[in-house]
């Protein structure tokens, strides 16, 4: 970090505009603004995860954090962070994760234990922030490897779920269609 803050407040937003890495200020209510936060908040989200989740978890979440501080830097500078390397990594550890899960035959409601539970609700942040990237791709193009890296994130996220449920003997809880069609309103 090349300027330390000594002042946590400068008032050069109360105009609804924020700083940018590169200089540029931006609208608070710019596509940018809100990729940023929504790669803020999942980072926040995983904060939490990470006091819930059992010890042989909680590398791989500080690891992911540091990467989505990276994809916000890029997003603020502008420039390029995230590589194909970052993407792989995440692919390979999804991969090992899944390999002890038995095969899903029916979706999974978000649940699963308190730690699974914060993975779910990181899941569904990290799916609304890879909107916002698609969103924001739209009006100039975004690192191909980002992209990919977030929306990979968002299935590791699931299967990170699942895993924290299998190593505590928690049930995941399992979507109930049958019930609906056997159910009958009341009146």
């Amino acid at each position: 970090m090349g300027k330390r803050l000594t002042k946590i407040y400068t008032r050069t937003g109360d105009d609804g505009t924020t700083g940018m890495a590169n200089g540029t200020r931006v609208a608070k209510d710019d596509l940018l603004v809100h990729a940023i936060g929504e790669i803020d908040e999942l980072n926040s989200q995983l904060a939490v995860l990470a006091c819930h989740v059992p010890d042989g978890f909680i590398e791989d979440v500080r690891i992911i954090q540091n990467e989505l501080f990276n994809v916000g830097a890029e997003l603020s500078l502008g420039a390029a962070m995230l590589r194909q390397e970052h993407v792989d990594l995440l692919e390979q550890s999804l991969d090992v994760l899944n390999q002890s899960l038995p095969p899903l035959k029916e979706f999974i409601l978000p649940g699963g234990g308190l730690a699974a539970s914060h993975c779910h609700v990181a899941r569904a942040v990290c799916r609304r922030a890879e909107r916002s990237l698609v969103g924001l791709d739209k009006q100039a193009a975004l690192n191909k490897h980002l992209m990919a890296y977030i929306n990979r994130l968002s299935d590791y996220l699931f299967v990170l779920a699942r895993a924290i449920s299998q190593q505590q003997g928690e049930d995941e809880i399992y979507w109930q269609s049958e019930r609906l069609k056997n159910s009958t309103p009341k009146s």
